[in-house]
């Protein structure tokens, strides 16, 4: 690695005031070195290096700010040095000024780097607490939910930041509090055709929010309907009879012969979860059997060919045969080895030139 000598040679170059191809040579230098784990925990020694980098996402040259947002996005994706970027760098709150500004170039950059650093609690709480501070989770809702926002980007890593936030009892109040309707405006993304990432971050924020049993009943009532949105993505072509298909939603009767399934195995294997989680009472576990799913799961058994999301479909039938909860009128899941995961992950790691 650098020696001390070399570190302040590079720092001299990584100045707003230098000429663009020296700096560009230096910021490509750093790329490289962001792209393996050795190179990452070098440069979580040298915080200077980081705050100048950070200051050069700012450059005038789009090369060079975009190189920058890379490094950072590696460096994200490492656990070690969040500490060293929300603290000592202090990156959030000017990322978050920028990821709302709806002419942005480097939106989606943003949300890939905010997607790595909530995957972890410690970290996930002080990126929720400026956002609470500056914006407000409920204008990043708006954001996500706004077709179009920003022209220069996709934002669809928004999708995991809001699954990762989800992981926090604040966050999870907020999305399923009932006077705010948040929980149905997300509802349409478990099929937005679109994005897999958008899917996912959606289906892994409703499963995180089924965490909390009490929110049940309402998620299952007309106010929220939320079973439709989870199974759709799980039906596929295959003919019913008339009394199965009597039974279930009314979106999910008589399906057409060309209806696919979704197409992402961890995806379905959330969605799973999901229903899974919604069994956890005796009252869920009714509606799930009066809705007609196990039919519905049946199918999608013959249908499944990924092992552990054959398992999760398992564990949900299995589940919903039961008829004693435990004294509380909740199933202990750790009777089937199943625990919450808290977060979408994603690594985003460029490779060294």
């Amino acid at each position: 690695m650098l020696s001390d000598s070399e570190v302040e040679e590079l720092l001299s170059f990584l100045t707003p005031a230098t000429r663009p191809d020296v700096k560009g040579h230096a910021v490509e230098y750093i790329l490289g070195l962001s792209g393996n784990r050795d190179g990452c925990r070098y440069l979580r020694t040298k915080p200077g290096l980081l705050t100048s980098l950070f200051a050069l996402t700012s450059d005038p040259s789009v090369a060079i700010a975009k190189d920058c947002y890379h490094i950072l996005i590696n460096l994200s994706a490492d656990d070690t040095l969040h500490q060293v970027l929300v603290k000592e760098v202090n990156i959030v709150p000017a990322l978050l000024k920028n990821l709302l500004n709806p002419e942005f170039p480097f939106a989606d950059q943003i949300c890939t780097i905010f997607s790595n650093l909530t995957r972890h609690e410690k970290t996930c709480k002080h990126v929720f607490q400026v956002l609470q501070e500056e914006a407000g989770l409920a204008q990043l809702v708006e954001v996500f939910c706004a077709e179009g926002y920003n022209k220069k980007a996709s934002l669809h890593y928004l999708g995991p930041l809001l699954s990762n936030l989800t992981q926090l009892p604040e966050a999870r109040n907020y999305i399923m509090d009932k006077d705010r309707c948040v929980v149905q405006r997300l509802l349409p993304y478990t099929q937005y055709q679109a994005s897999a990432v958008r899917r996912g971050g959606v289906v892994g924020t409703l499963r995180n929010c089924c965490f909390n049993y009490a929110h049940h009943e309402w998620l299952l009532s007309d106010a929220v309907d939320v079973l439709p949105f989870l199974l759709l993505p799980l039906a596929g072509p295959e003919e019913l009879t008339d009394q199965e298909n009597e039974g279930l939603p009314v979106d999910l009767q008589y399906l057409p012969e060309d209806k696919e399934r979704e197409e992402d195995p961890d995806i379905r294997k959330m969605l799973l979860e999901t229903l899974l989680l919604l069994t956890a009472t005796k009252a869920g576990r009714q509606i799930l059997k009066k809705k007609n799913v196990y039919p519905l799961m049946r199918e999608f058994h013959r249908w499944e060919k990924d092992v552990y999301v054959t398992s999760a479909c398992e564990k949900l039938v299995q589940v919903g045969r039961l008829k004693f909860p435990n004294k509380h009128g909740y199933f202990n899941y750790q009777k089937i080895k199943h625990k919450r995961i808290s977060v979408f992950f994603f690594f985003y790691f460029l490779h060294s030139y």
